[in-house]
Order: structure tokens, then C-alpha cells, then sequence
């Protein structure tokens, strides 16, 4: 089979859920399949951070990279004449071509613009609402990340669920359990976090939740006697005045922290620094960050909504994220309960084993092949 793959939002976008998903079905591709040929569309100014073997060609474009990432990543590929079977878009199918010369493939995460519209970019939502219906009528198969977002995806566009193959994400291999001490000297002298925290790692969307967070947070402090703070690590987007205006008037900004984006390469002794995670996300097509705590042992609690149970199974404290007081509660009994925080660590560092990435990347390429050999 010659495969191309659409690798601009590796490059683009690593650090979330869509970058490290494409930068990590590349890898572990180019790892397991010494058969096929691919041919990946990476941005012209981009080195490899990978050593391609050499059924892999890489094909650099002009480096359109925009201030909004669905701007840049909407200019479709030049794919004629480069005789390619299939084409994967792994980046929700934003910036699949409109001429069609050989089998589509699209990784659609979720459908949260269609779910909660008011959760996203408005910039996001124009383009999901404009081209993903028609990027859908094109394809061969959808490839998602969760039974969750399969159910999802057919009742919002009626596909059939015999064209929509499920593989599950997994946490990258730097996330595990790393020594305590180094890992808070990292936090204390890159990030000025000291002492205890809680931990929340992710986006800043309405829809993670992050007001609940800190709201549960102040009934949290006047609870738990010991110092503590919460350490809220992401892009400081639109809605972080709000975040920042609700921990003054709850009187804890002392206590609250926001650091911003925290790099790849310092993020897994953040989360081993930390003495527990948080993650009560309204809504999620798999939602990484989890996983990622749970490798690295640290106990978590989550949300019990959409594909989250799917993924923590038990063995993470899973709650109702609109119920303040029932996420308070839990976070003190994790602190206080330490024979729960042990049980919580290992299992969860047992759950993250189940998942890995060259088993999404098997699976992956398993689509491929039914879909091209049909």
C-alpha cells in the first residue's frame, strides 16, 4: 500500500490531544510497518524529531502555520499524481482536499461542536459546522477513540457504524513514575509551585470545568488543614480572566495557580510533583490527561459522563462534575485516606499499562488495510 498522512498538526499542535495523537500514529507507524509506503505532509521549517526508515517519504509544504491552528490546518494537501491508495487526516478531517483520487480516512475525535457549540471557537465551530458534514460524505471510514464518540459520531450524522473503527489513545512513555523530589525542584524553580497541589492539566474550555474546580477547591481549604494549593497548567485562553476573577472573589488567588503552557519535556515531573489530579471535564471523546496521571501514579478523580468511565475504568474516583460539593469531598477523602491514595496509584498505573500507542498504531493500520483491500 503507498499511505499518505496528513502530519502537520505533529508538528503544530504537539502538547494536545490532536498533535500527540498524529506525532505518536507516525512514530509508532514508522516503527512496526517495514511493508507499506508512506508519504507524509510535514511543514516545510519542520526538523524530524524522528528517524524515518526509508519506506518513509517526507514531503515538506509551505509553512502556513496561522495565530488560530484550524486556520492553518484547513489548506488541504496537494495530492495529485503522487499515486497514493489512501489518505488519513487524522486532525477531525479539517483539511481534507475536495477532489477525491484515492480512499479517504479521517480521525474524528468527537463532536463537541455539535454537542456543546457554546464550548468552542467560534472560529472552530464555523469550520465543524461548514465542512465536516461534507468531509464526512467523502470518506471511506472514520477512525475514533472511543465506543463513547462512535455512538456519538452515528447519531450526529447518521454513519454507518460498520465504517467506524474504534482505537483507543494512550499516555507517551515519558509519563511515568519519576523521582519525588527532583520532580517538585522542577516545579518550584521553572514554575515557582511549592509545597502540596492539586493538579489539572488541559484545556481551558468551558467545558473542562475548571470553574467547578475551583470552586470545589475553596470549600476544599476550609476542610483540609494541612497547605495545599491547585495548580491549573494550560494555554491561558479567552477564558482565563474568568478563572482568575473567580479564585479573587472565592478570596484563595494565592492559592491558585496558573503557570500557562508547560513544554513536553518538564510536564511529567509536574504531574509526579503533584499529590493528586483532577479532571471533571463535562465532556470528553477520550481525554488524555488522565491517563497520563494515572501512569505516572498519581491518583485521580474524574468525571463519570460521556467516554471518561470507558477509559479510567475503576481505577479512578469518578464523580458528578456538577455536583461541587461531591468533588470536594472526594478530594478530601484521597488526601485523608491513605490506604484509598495507594489503591488509586497503583491501579491506576495498572489501567494506563492496558493502553498503548503501537496498539493504536496496529489497529490503525489494520483500518487501512480493509479499507484499501476491499
Amino acid at each position: 500500500m503507498k499511505i499518505g498522512i496528513d502530519g502537520r498538526a505533529a508538528k503544530w499542535y504537539r502538547g494536545t490531544g490532536i498533535g500527540t495523537y498524529t506525532y505518536q500514529v507516525i512514530n509508532c507507524l514508522n516503527e512496526i510497518d517495514k511493508v507499506n509506503n508512506y508519504l507524509l505532509f510535514m511543514p516545510g521549517s519542520s526538523k524530524n524529531e524522528i528517524n524515518f526508515d526509508k519506506n518513509f517519504e517526507i514531503r515538506n509544504i509551505e509553512d502556513n502555520k496561522q495565530d488560530n491552528f484550524w486556520d492553518g490546518i484547513n489548506t488541504p494537501n496537494v495530492l495529485k499524481n503522487e499515486k497514493i491508495q489512501l489518505y488519513h487526516v487524522p486532525q477531525n478531517g479539517i483539511g481534507l482536499p475536495s477532489s477525491k483520487d484515492c480512499k479517504f480516512v479521517i480521525t474524528l475525535h468527537d463532536v463537541i461542536p455539535y454537542r456543546m457549540p457554546e464550548t468552542v471557537s467560534d472560529r472552530y465551530l464555523n469550520l465543524f459546522s461548514e465542512y465536516i458534514p461534507k468531509i464526512i460524505s467523502q470518506c471511506d471510514a472514520i477512525i475514533t477513540v472511543s465506543i463513547f464518540s462512535k455512538m456519538d459520531i452515528i447519531k450526529a450524522f447518521n454513519y454507518p457504524e460498520e465504517k467506524i473503527y474504534v482505537t483507543p489513545l494512550a499516555s507517551e512513555s515519558i509519563y511515568r513514575p519519576l523521582d519525588k523530589m527532583i520532580s517538585k525542584y522542577i516545579a518550584k524553580k521553572y514554575y515557582s509551585i511549592k509545597g502540596d497541589f492539586i493538579l489539572y492539566v488541559g484545556g481551558f474550555s468551558p467545558r473542562k470545568n475548571i470553574m467547578g474546580i475551583i470552586e470545589s477547591f475553596s470549600k476544599l481549604i476550609s476542610l483540609y488543614k494541612d497547605p495545599i494549593s491547585l495548580v491549573i497548567v494550560g494555554n491561558r485562553g479567552k477564558s482565563y480572566s474568568l478563572y482568575k476573577k473567580c479564585a479573587e472573589k472565592l478570596n484563595i488567588q494565592d492559592k491558585v495557580i496558573f503557570p500557562g503552557f508547560i513544554p513536553i519535556n518538564h510536564l511529567p515531573y509536574i504531574y509526579n510533583a503533584a499529590k493528586l489530579f483532577v479532571y471533571p471535564s463535562f465532556y470528553e471523546g477520550f481525554g488524555l490527561p488522565p491517563i497520563e496521571a494515572m501512569s505516572c501514579g498519581i491518583p485521580v478523580i474524574t468525571s463519570n459522563t460521556t467516554s471518561i468511565p470507558e477509559v479510567v475504568g475503576n481505577s479512578a474516583l469518578l464523580i458528578d462534575p456538577r455536583n461541587y460539593d461531591e468533588l470536594c469531598e472526594s478530594m478530601l477523602n484521597v488526601l485523608l485516606d491513605k490506604k484509598l491514595y495507594i489503591d488509586l496509584s497503583k491501579r491506576g498505573i495498572k489501567r494506563a499499562s492496558q493502553f498503548s500507542w503501537e496498539k493504536t498504531a496496529e489497529d490503525t493500520l489494520a483500518v487501512y488495510d480493509k479499507i484499501v483491500n476491499k
